[in-house]
């Protein structure tokens, strides 16, 4: 069966990345409908062998389809995406807006597919951070027992969009040819550098992020009481995220047991083999459907803890593949037809 499918945001990065993963995973695309703001109107773009023209993103074009997947931000989907579920489009927000709404279901598929037949017409994705740090923490809380856990981030630019990954491209070269290092998308140059500030302060001087970790993590894994702390920092890095974590179990804990979950888990593959210089970098993790999970050790402050490293492509399993794979899961549980 063949899907009516709305991309809105499709001119962005992610919009871009949706596009190219529903080609490559040959999604049944019956009609596709591309839909950004209304400068990009009237544009055209290439899909499937033929050319498609970019439509404004407002109510009345959401008319019609099956599914659309928002990629333009909280503001886009606070307006739209009630008007989409409205008129009988089901939406995939890869925004912030909707996850932490107890009517919206926010899905991992590999974690929590279940919960795609209880959603209202809105199914959220969730942070970038959140998805990959729970590639690795999932199966190792099936197995063991996840009781708290603490993370720092390394946050590619890919996250902040595409006009933070040439600015960096940018301070490189000017770096290099001796000329101004201009920073307009960061506060400060990226470039040779690390930011602890991803999205806005808080009162509490968490930023928006790193809570994101604790309250999203929570209720994809369905661990109401669950306890952990996060600090997040942007790096020069072009594509895809790492993530340092220390976690407790409620069990006791092995490297070789959980290196053996996580190989048994879908969504993450073990690359651990430090003798050999063998561990997951951002570098390599670029493209890759499956997270890369490595530096497994015991840790030597929890009586039943890991020491762990998470590497994952932002734009693929922290936003544009995680939603299509929502999709896939949800054409099998046959959830996408009206």
């Amino acid at each position: 069966m063949a899907y009516k499918v709305g991309i809105v945001g499709v001119t962005g990065a992610v919009g871009q990345e949706i596009l190219a993963l529903l080609a490559s995973r040959n999604f049944p695309v019956a009609e596709l409908r591309p839909l950004a703001s209304a400068r990009s109107a009237g544009k055209t773009i290439e899909f499937g062998g033929k050319t498609w023209t970019i439509r404004e993103a407002t109510p009345e074009a959401f008319e019609g389809l099956d599914f659309a997947i928002f990629s333009a931000g909280g503001s886009i989907s606070k307006a739209l995406a009630p008007e989409a579920a409205k008129r009988g489009c089901i939406v995939i927000d890869n925004s912030s807006a909707f996850r932490m709404d107890p009517n919206v279901p926010l899905v991992v598929p590999e974690i929590n597919a279940h919960v795609l037949k209880d959603h209202k017409g809105i199914i959220a994705n969730p942070n970038c951070s959140t998805a990959i740090a729970l590639m690795g923490l999932y199966p190792l809380h099936k197995a063991f027992g996840l009781k708290r856990f603490f993370a720092s981030t390394y946050q590619a630019v890919s996250g902040t969009g595409a006009a933070a990954m040439e600015e960096l491209k940018n301070q490189v070269r000017a770096w290099v040819a001796g000329d101004a290092v201009e920073s307009n998308v960061y506060p400060y140059q990226i470039a040779f550098n690390l930011l602890p500030h991803v999205d806005s302060f808080l009162e509490d001087g968490y930023t928006k992020e790193e809570m994101k970790m604790l309250n999203e993590g929570r209720k994809i894994m369905e661990l109401p009481e669950l306890v952990c702390t996060c600090t997040c920092v942007r790096v020069p890095v072009l594509r895809a995220h790492s993530i340092s974590i220390d976690a407790e179990f409620e069990k006791p804990v092995s490297p070789e047991a959980a290196r053996k979950a996580i190989s048994e888990f879908s969504g993450a593959e073990v690359q651990d083999d430090p003798a050999n210089k063998v561990y997951p970098m951002p570098l390599f993790y670029q493209n890759k459907v499956k997270c890369g999970v490595g530096r497994i050790r015991k840790n030597t402050a929890f009586e039943n803890g890991l020491a762990l490293w998470v590497c994952g492509d932002q734009l693929w399993k922290g936003a544009a593949l995680n939603a299509i794979q929502i999709a896939e899961e949800m054409d099998r549980q046959g959830l996408l037809k009206k």
